[in-house]
């Protein structure tokens, strides 16, 4: 490659091929990212209104599909008595759980607002945890927009858009916690895009000790530092990312040992779950999935094998992949052949969808069909609890197109189709980012003339090892612009 090919790579590195600088173009995208997830941050806690205002009875709440595990798990996890999330134990009927079944960081995140709702009084305090609760997780959802929208480059408005207008975000933001992961990851990337390796590694190890999907991650970026060559990042991101997962787990390791490992043994003993594509087998015929060593061994052996594959694309591509494209690719690897897949999962995707393949098409398509299900699995837990058949697909389109929800719920067939609709649009757009991969030069990123935005030291770099190619460090150029 020329000279003038190399300096082309190193001006566009880091600024999205546009020569601005990052920090700029975010402060003045900023106050429209943020508003505009603030409304719907907003229009999400409306949503939820309808189940709030009946402290969240669970049959109203999956009629509305209004559900969330904020507010029952501050009374059963032993919060409203004073527990200390792994240090203290508790007895929940029917259950083997006694600790707060959540890594670390995110039991942390529930104590701290325990601690800030003990000025109410005690009927209070419940909906208080509640409202705090969705009120930092709306901050959290502000913070990942914007440090996804600094990782896309020039594309920042757009992307930051498609994050924060989608129906997912609304839906789901105060399900569960896992906009405190969401955030961190993002905020790991944008810091990895700005040429910062132990600050990313740092808040990658945080987003690990808060949901344990964030470890994924570690592997589309040894990957794509092993073909750029790029050893010295790839230490310290990894550094980073050990010290700041000790900082968190460690003091509890050593003084709450079994409320640690908690998270650990339930997430290895749980069986099949509603989302999972296994719920769909089992029900047409698909056999020993109710043995929990079978189940894992099956869940795992498929990622590890998907992995692979994901493994040899990186390292083989025409052209180096962009990294999210391969944190994408090997989350949803991992999130197909999962025996858990609850509905506020999508958030995880979100910020990774629309950094690999920022188009609407597909992901407008992706949206609908995690809307479908989001409904589907609380109108059929309405039908499973209420014992009842539910509404076939006739009825419930019926009355979905009449703006009420079924009565009774949904019948399981119906069900089973909502779960395939959010499986098979995952799989889609996952197809569509490996189309991408394989054609580079249709990368919808990679048609405005740059070559990894989120890439960091990726951007522009070299490559040093190709195994399509086989080329060496002598033979690599630049990836022409």
């Amino acid at each position: 490659m020329s000279s003038s090919s190399e300096r082309l790579g190193s001006s566009t590195a880091g600024t999205g091929g546009d020569g601005v600088d990052g920090r700029g173009r975010l402060a003045r995208l900023a106050p429209v990212l943020t508003g505009v997830t603030a409304l719907v941050c907003a229009l999400g806690w409306l949503q939820k209104q309808p189940c709030a205002t009946t402290r969240f009875d669970f049959v109203k709440t999956t009629t509305r599909a209004c559900y969330t595990d904020v507010y029952p798990l501050y009374y059963v996890r032993g919060l409203n008595d004073g527990k200390v999330p792994y240090f203290d134990s508790f007895d929940v009927a029917g259950s083997d759980i006694h600790h707060v079944e959540y890594p670390v960081l995110s039991g942390g995140f529930m104590q701290v607002v325990a601690w800030l709702v003990r000025p109410f009084g005690v009927d209070e305090r419940g909906m208080a945890f509640y409202h705090v609760t969705a009120l930092l997780l709306a901050l959290l959802a502000m913070a990942a927009v914007l440090a996804t929208a600094y990782a896309a480059g020039r594309r920042s408005l757009r992307v930051g858009l498609m994050v924060a207008l989608s129906p997912a975000l609304l839906l789901t933001a105060y399900i569960n916690w896992d906009l405190l992961a969401v955030a961190l990851s993002a905020l790991a990337l944008a810091a990895w895009s700005a040429r910062r390796p132990a600050l990313a590694g740092a808040l990658l190890g945080f987003a690990i000790a808060a949901k344990f999907y964030p470890l994924l991650f570690l592997g589309p970026l040894v990957l794509l530092c092993v073909r750029a060559g790029q050893w010295r990042a790839m230490g310290r991101m990894l550094a980073g990312t050990a010290g700041a997962w000790l900082l968190v787990n460690l003091p509890v390791m050593l003084f709450a040992w079994d409320g640690w490992k908690e998270f650990y043994i339930f997430s290895q003993q749980r069986g099949v779950d509603w989302g999972s594509i296994f719920f769909f087998l089992q029900d047409h015929g698909m056999k020993g999935l109710d043995d929990t060593d079978h189940l894992n061994m099956l869940g795992t052996g498929t990622f590890l094998v998907l992995a692979a594959g994901i493994a040899v694309l990186t390292l083989a591509a025409p052209r180096r992949p962009r990294l999210p494209q391969v944190m994408f690719l090997v989350l949803v690897a991992f999130m197909l052949p999962n025996k858990v897949w609850s509905p506020q999962y999508v958030l995880w995707l979100l910020p990774l969808a629309v950094l690999a393949r920022p188009k609407l098409p597909a992901f407008v398509l992706w949206q609908a069909g995690e809307v479908v299900y989001f409904f589907g699995i609380w109108w059929y837990l309405l039908s499973v609890s209420s014992q009842v058949p539910g509404s076939d697909l006739g009825g419930t389109v019926s009355a979905v197109l009449s703006l009420d929800a079924p009565e009774g719920g949904i019948s399981h067939d119906v069900y089973g189709l909502a779960l395939l609709a959010r499986f098979v649009t995952v799989l889609l757009l996952a197809s569509l980012v490996v189309w991408d991969i394989l054609r580079p030069s249709g990368d919808p990123v990679r048609a405005d003339e740059v070559d990894d935005p989120a890439g960091g030291f990726l951007d522009g770099a070299r490559d040093v090892i190709s195994l399509g190619r086989r080329l060496g460090p002598r033979r690599a150029a630049v990836p022409a612009l």
